[in-house]
């Protein structure tokens, strides 16, 4: 089968040219792995799938069902048996992008008081998808997102500024409140939290919906307006500069009209959050991709100088990931969001990415990477040397005379000025004989006739209605 990325370029490469494949702890990787086939292999019929992978994983996923590994030496040999490595980037460029995310652990109530007093909210009822239902779970996050009124009439949902003043507020929807819009802001954007209630429980909230607005990163503005300087950039700093102002914090959040609705998960404190492809993410393993490219559950090594242990570190990562779950602000065939954890720890990790990494996919073999590459057209061969000699390839004049226009009132060009060829010397070669092109005459300009109606035409305007 053959093997396409839409807007990225690949090519093939050895094992051996992948600078750190050796060194990684496959048999973490292959566990991870293993966690995304349970979906894939229990697929009956899989759907027909134009993304470059299809439905290729089911194979290897097969395998590693009924192989039960306990030895990274082996996983490495599963990966390098099932798989061809292939360096993947964006079209015209060398490497990729990546950023970090986190599940951040919030303070909260299931009621309202003085303290927690911003709503979570839940899928409005009036939120309508097309090609959904109400009892869709997790709609797309990318889209148009309308309200609906009446039984047909639909106009877009609200955005951030209209729902934090009350657009829906009184109607039920709410799973709990926290302490600030920052923690809500913050839990938006990574797409899950673990609440920590006044009562001494947790509640799991997880990415559902969201109100059709295009996500506006906010610490892009604080650079654009030269707050933060963007090598310092990172979501420490911006929640340390929404703290500090809270009043230019209001207009700053309101300028992200995107918002995000949740869904209660039954989890425990013990298990990590779940991502779009439906299973428990894995701290340092799990990435999320653009689901319009990849298919959940591909293997990706990722290769770069990282801040990981400071921000001024640049820490060798050299790591096999595994695609499963994706964000509306990953786009692109070598794009990715790295997975740290949760908690404060993770959340100081994952706020400092934004750099620039390699990216190496793992494509099964039942795929072919070089099959489209048989099939491009070859390039017309290069003239030879008498020929090239014979019919000189000359560029246009870099200062051209401007000719005069040829009007209605006359039928041919004015001749152009006599050119003196230079001086040269004689050459041994034999002549040439040019041939000359004789002047072709333009043809008399067809005569201007204004069209007369008998009876007066009445123009009509037509509206598109959508």
């Amino acid at each position: 089968m053959p093997f396409q990325v839409s807007g990225g370029q690949y090519a093939p490469v050895a094992w051996s040219e992948i600078a750190g494949w050796s060194e990684d702890d496959h048999l973490a990787a292959y566990k991870a792995f293993r966690i995304s086939c349970r979906p894939i292999a229990a697929q009956q019929k899989p759907p027909a799938d134009p993304k470059a992978l299809g439905a290729s994983l089911r194979d290897p996923c097969r395998v590693a069902k009924g192989l039960e590994l306990s030895d990274g030496a082996k996983a490495k040999a599963f990966f390098e048996e099932h798989f061809l490595p292939v360096r993947i980037s964006r079209l015209g460029e060398g490497e990729g992008f990546v950023t970090g995310y986190y599940e951040p652990i919030v303070d909260g109530s299931r009621t309202e008081n003085e303290v927690y007093k911003v709503p979570v909210y839940r899928r409005p009822s009036n939120l309508f998808v097309r090609g959904t239902t109400q009892g869709s779970v997790g709609l797309p996050n990318k889209g148009q997102v309308f309200r609906k009124i009446g039984r047909r009439k639909l106009v877009p949902y609200y955005d951030r500024a209209e729902i934090e003043d009350g657009a829906i507020a009184g109607r039920g929807l709410e799973i709990c409140f926290l302490r600030e819009q920052t923690d809500l802001l913050f839990s938006q954007i990574q797409g899950s939290a673990r609440v920590s209630l006044d009562d001494g429980s947790t509640v799991r909230i997880n990415y559902d919906a969201h109100n059709g607005f295009p996500y506006t990163a906010v610490g892009r503005i604080l650079i654009e307006r030269n707050i933060i300087p963007k090598d310092q950039m990172s979501m420490q700093k911006i929640r340390e500069w929404m703290e500090q102002n809270p009043n230019e914090a209001d207009e700053l959040r309101r300028q992200n009209k995107s918002y995000v609705f949740f869904r209660e998960v039954q989890l425990s404190d013990k298990d990590e959050a779940v991502g779009a492809q439906g299973v428990p993410l894995t701290p340092g393993r799990s990435i999320a991709v653009d689901k319009a490219l990849h298919v959940y559950g591909t293997p990706f090594f990722i290769e770069g100088e990282l801040p990981i242990e400071s921000e001024l570190s640049k820490t060798p990562f050299r790591r096999l990931m595994i695609a499963q779950d994706t964000g509306s602000a990953i786009v692109g065939p070598a794009r990715a969001d790295l997975y740290f954890g949760a908690g404060l720890d993770a959340g100081k990790v994952a706020g400092r990415l934004r750099h620039n990494a390699r990216f190496v996919m793992l494509v099964p073999k039942s795929l072919d990477p070089g099959a489209r590459g048989r099939k491009m057209p070859v390039p017309d061969p290069r003239p030879s040397a008498q020929i090239a000699k014979l019919f000189p390839q000359t560029g246009p004049l870099k200062n051209p005379a401007r000719q005069p226009d040829v009007t209605a009132a006359t039928s041919a060009r004015p001749a152009p000025p006599a050119v003196t060829p230079p001086a040269t010397a004689p050459s041994p070669a034999p002549a040439v004989q040019a041939t000359v092109a004789t002047t072709v005459p333009i043809p008399e300009p067809r005569p201007k006739v204004e069209a007369v109606s008998p009876h007066p035409r009445h123009l009509r305007r037509y509206r598109h209605r959508r």
